[in-house]
C-alpha cells in the first residue's frame, strides 16, 4: 500500500485520540487512522482526510481490535469528533490541507 503525504505526516505525532485510560501517549506508535465513512467497508478505507493520528492502543480500540470497558458509544464517538478536529488543525499547520 502506498503511503501519502497524509499518511506519513501521522510519525511521531502526539496521538489526538486520547482515549482515557487506554491511549499509551506514545508518538513513536501513531499512525493515520480510518474512521467510518459512508466509503468505508469491507477491504475499503475510509479516505486519508478522514482519519486522525492515533496510537497503537487508540487505534486498536476505534478499529475493534481491543473492547473498551466502562467507556460508553457516545464518549468514543466524542473522542473521534476531537480527534478529527485536531488532526485536520495539524494537517492545516503543517500545509497538508488548504482551505481556500
Amino acid at each position: 500500500m502506498k503511503q501519502t503525504k497524509l499518511t506519513k505526516s501521522a510519525r511521531d505525532e502526539e496521538c489526538t485520540l486520547q482515549i482515557h485510560p487506554y491511549c499509551n501517549q506514545n508518538p513513536e506508535t501513531t499512525v493515520l487512522c480510518h474512521i467510518n465513512s459512508p466509503d468505508k467497508g469491507m477491504g475499503i478505507k475510509s479516505p486519508d482526510f478522514f482519519a486522525v493520528y492515533g496510537c497503537s492502543d487508540c487505534h486498536d480500540i476505534i478499529d475493534g481490535r481491543k473492547g473498551l470497558e466502562g467507556i460508553s458509544l457516545e464518549e468514543e464517538l466524542s473522542c473521534i469528533n476531537r480527534a478529527l478536529y485536531r488532526t485536520w488543525k495539524r494537517m492545516i499547520e503543517k500545509g497538508l490541507i488548504k482551505i481556500s
